[in-house]
């Protein structure tokens, strides 16, 4: 009866190894086609429209400069 119990629960131990062993598997899979969907679509969108920003705030603050260069030529 001991032995039953133990060659049972071995046996469950496997099933459980090749269970989670198939799980990790399928989360890495899935994990690169989250990583591939990131590389591939959301990074070149981020860098285009950060440039965008940056260019728009280089414009801003040039024309802050030539404002403020202004007020100070109309002080006496």
């Amino acid at each position: 009866m001991e032995r039953d119990t133990k060659k049972r629960m071995e046996e469950t131990g496997r099933r459980i190894g090749r269970t989670l062993g198939e799980a990790e598997r399928r989360i890495q899979e899935e994990l690169q086609q989250v990583i591939d969907y990131l590389d591939k679509e959301v990074v070149p969108t981020v860098r285009e429209q950060s440039s965008r920003g940056l260019r728009t705030a280089a414009e801003k603050l040039s024309k802050l400069a030539d404002f403020m260069d202004e007020q100070r030529r109309r002080k006496p």
